[in-house]
């Protein structure tokens, strides 16, 4: 697996391959005169949410708040699915600008009616992958904000480089495509998984949404035509299906 296994396509991107869990983008489509003729804003704040006007939002939201000082007590979120509840503990103290973010985006309603268009069952990496609106891995909420990379991982078991750390069952981290790049997408960890440290961990799943998760991943993955047998990455089989997402209490 490379370590751009989770990576989010850029909007409107074709796609020109998919291999062992990369996805290679090219040919993004130029932005609209009016929009390209201005510098994108930027917020005046640690996080520095930036506008992207070459990826315009899959659903319109404005940029988060960027307060002087980002927040740090606990949050908790519900992600409500057709496999049953998913809750999450998230964790503003290691991850202040995400958790901001996402908090951002479930008050606008952003993930509500969406599914999880990514499932994985490699052997380094078990994840089920969420968060775009357009259920096409290529979507985002118009705008991208900082990494906030775990410094704290401990080792693959087996990787002689040192480069592949444990993500491990029930951790909740974004996706992106390359550094600096987060927006919307996230993914939840169902398996322990071997990953550069190159994702934001945000959150934890709980005991009922781990069950939802591996119910989900019991199901299968759809197979890909010239894909392995059994299909290792692709749409569940299952639909997974968040119906709303909620922030419990802040």
């Amino acid at each position: 697996m490379s370590g751009r296994a989770l990576v989010r396509l850029a909007a409107r991107a074709a796609l020109s391959a998919v291999t062992t869990g990369s996805l290679i983008a090219i040919g993004a489509a130029p932005a609209a005169s009016s929009v390209a003729d201005r510098p994108p804003r930027v917020t005046k704040g640690p996080c520095q949410y930036t506008e992207t006007p070459d990826d315009p939002a899959v659903r319109k939201v404005p940029l988060p708040p960027d307060p002087r000082r980002t927040p740090t007590r606990p949050v908790s979120a519900v992600l409500k699915t057709n496999h049953g509840d998913i809750g999450l503990a998230l964790d503003p103290a290691k991850a202040p600008c995400t958790v901001q973010s996402f908090v951002h985006l479930i008050r606008h309603r952003f993930y509500d009616v969406t599914s999880c268009h990514r499932l994985t069952a490699y052997d380094r990496l078990k994840v089920l992958q969420c968060g775009d609106p357009s259920f096409t891995g290529e979507g985002g909420p118009g705008y991208r904000y900082k990494d906030e990379l775990p410094t704290d991982l401990p080792p693959w078991p087996g990787d002689t480089t040192g480069v592949r750390k444990t993500y491990a069952r029930g951790v909740l981290a974004m996706a992106n495509a390359g550094p600096d790049t987060n927006g919307s997408q996230f993914f939840l960890v169902y398996g322990d998984s071997g990953l550069a440290p190159n994702y934001t961990i945000f959150g934890t799943v709980d005991a009922a949404g781990l069950a939802a998760l591996d119910r989900i991943a019991a199901g299968g993955i759809q197979p890909a035509p010239d894909g392995p047998t059994p299909p290792v990455d692709g749409k569940p089989v299952l639909p997974a299906d968040i119906q709303d997402a909620r922030v419990r209490h802040r």
